[in-house]
């Protein structure tokens, strides 16, 4: 196994794949050139490959990532006492660069099992929506989940360590202690399910949020929007809307965002207004009576064959580390390029996490006017950023930059790899909706939560989550698969992560093959055949982003 990468020719600097003492020699490089030790380096963090000034640019990825504050020694370790961000300027004027697409002939023929919407999207999943237009609905949302999940058998969502917490009680009565084996039975509880009422209903979501009153006029837009996008979704059937009556997000609102992405209106929408209705169980009991029949015709819905352009993919990561550009970013880039190649649509979001890519994303949009946007896009959320003293540049978490993302632009370079190489066909603000076969750019925070709620809003019938660190982040209605970036995550964390990419790192394996196996995953997530670890877990996050500064 290597012990380093130059993941460019142009790069000042490597990236550790394993922890180098000081004293020792690497070789880099397609030429193998070797380059001494003089500082230990963790693994995932960087190694100079020359003596560098302050001032000097720090180089990965062939761009700019990083400017020496401190003097560091060929073979030294870069880190926040030497290095801070800086990232090149970049203009709206693209130059295109040539693109030489993957073989995707392989995967032209290919289908998967899918619920075949009237409107001519085709869902992973088959769900029902209940959800509120405002926080003040929100109990009344939670009523109705406790009323329907476990009647109806989607017990998934019961919390499975009270068993745990019985055991803990009668332990404490009878002086012993609870058995941790215990949670063996609590994994097994989760994937056992009680006998469903609606069989071809994968489950009933219940979206609560904190928005709709008391914000601005734009805020109770932005969320109408992002709740027409969920109703709208290829994996929801229909839904029950739950309103007060005279919050900012009017029903009017939502019904006009509904139209603009579906005109013909094909979902039903089951809308009761609480002022109206009186008495709390006269607005209760007619959305239960209604959303009941709402199931019964939900539930005739059949999976039948559809081609893999029928998948809209988020890309996504979060709990990044060192090796996300190096093994699992490239691997999504990889898949993301054979779907654009047959027609199906990606995401990639996180605009914080693209600083210091834009000219090359700019360079990649086809058509001039597409380019302009994203500019533009990006100097406005820098400039609310900036507004409250902040910056793209505080975006790297503590967890980040431990384990080896230092800077903002080192981290985006390798969070930019996610989107292949291939070019740009859309650009979306938050909470547009993607209709564009290819890549699609999405301007949305890099929080994990607040960005996968905005993909699934988007369209995103599949989301794919690379980490490295660990994270459960999941979707209500978008199946989350986690890919990690090394292997030692993946045994670690077994819970959670879904694929593991880290045989990249070791050598084991390339970015293609890779991509290919987590490709066939994908298509058996989209069947149905196969649960994600998130969804086995219950973890269906929603929080809608208010277009404040949220890195």
């Amino acid at each position: 196994m290597a012990t380093v990468v130059q993941i460019d020719r142009r790069d000042n600097v490597v990236v550790a794949l394993l922890p180098l003492p000081a004293g020792s020699t690497v070789a880099f490089g397609d030429v193998a050139a070797t380059s001494p030790v003089t500082q230990a380096i963790p693994a995932k963090h960087k190694m100079a490959l020359t003596d560098l000034a302050p001032g000097d640019v720090i180089r990965m990825y062939g761009m700019t990532v990083g400017e020496v504050t401190q003097a560091i020694p060929r073979g030294g370790l870069i880190s926040t006492r030497n290095v801070r961000h800086r990232a090149d300027a970049y203009t709206a004027t693209r130059k295109p660069v040539p693109f030489t697409p993957p073989d995707a002939s392989a995967w032209t023929g290919r289908t998967f099992m899918g619920y075949h919407r009237a409107d001519g999207q085709v869902g992973t999943r088959n769900y029902w929506l209940v959800l509120p237009l405002v926080f003040c609905e929100n109990r009344n949302v939670d009523r109705m989940r406790e009323a329907l999940e476990e009647e109806l058998g989607y017990g998934s969502a019961r919390n499975s360590y009270r068993q745990y917490v019985r055991e803990l009680v009668k332990g404490r009565v009878e002086g012993s202690k609870a058995d941790p084996e215990i949670f063996d039975s609590v994994s097994a509880v989760r994937v056992s399910h009680p006998e469903r009422a609606f069989p071809n209903v994968d489950g009933i979501r219940f979206l609560t949020h904190q928005g709709g009153c008391g914000g601005t006029r734009q805020d109770a837009q932005a969320l109408c929007g992002l709740l027409a996008g969920y109703i709208h979704h290829p994996n929801v059937a229909g839904a029950t809307v739950l309103s007060l009556g005279c919050q900012n997000a009017e029903v009017r609102m939502l019904m006009d965002e509904l139209r603009a992405r579906d005109p013909e209106m094909h979902k039903p929408v089951l809308v009761f207004d609480q002022q109206r209705s009186g008495r709390e169980t006269a607005l209760m009991t007619g959305a239960l009576d209604k959303t009941f029949a709402g199931l019964v015709e939900a539930n005739r819905a059949q999976r039948s064959p559809a081609p893999l352009s029928a998948i809209t993919l988020g890309l996504k990561c979060g709990g990044s580390d060192g090796f996300s550009g190096i093994s699992a970013n490239p691997t999504l880039g990889y898949v993301s390029d054979l779907l654009s190649e047959i027609g199906a649509k990606t995401i990639l979001s996180e605009f914080p996490e693209l600083h210091g890519v834009e000219q090359e994303l700019i360079n990649r949009c086809a058509s001039d006017e597409l380019a302009q946007r994203f500019y533009d896009l990006m100097h406005a959320y820098s400039a609310r950023a900036k507004a409250v003293h902040s910056g793209f540049e505080m975006n790297p978490s503590p967890g980040n930059i431990e384990d080896g993302l230092t800077t903002d632009a080192i981290k985006s370079a390798g969070a930019a790899r996610k989107g292949g190489v291939g070019p740009i066909r859309g650009v979306l603000d938050y909470p547009e909706y993607a209709t564009t076969p290819g890549l699609n750019l999405l301007c949305t925070p890099g929080n994990d939560v607040e960005c996968v709620t905005a993909q699934a809003g988007a369209g995103a019938n599949l989301v794919l989550f690379t980490t490295g660190l660990g994270t459960p982040t999941g979707n209500p209605v978008a199946p989350v698969v986690k890919i990690s970036t090394n292997s030692t995550l993946a045994e670690r964390m077994g819970d959670i992560i879904d694929f593991d990419a880290g045989g990249i790192v070791t050598g084991e394996s390339t970015i293609e093959d890779c991509a290919r196996k987590l490709l066939e995953l994908c298509i058996e997530v989209a069947d149905g055949e196969r649960m994600t670890k998130a969804e086995v877990l219950g973890q269906n996050d929603f929080i809608p982003w208010k277009r404040g500064v949220s890195l």
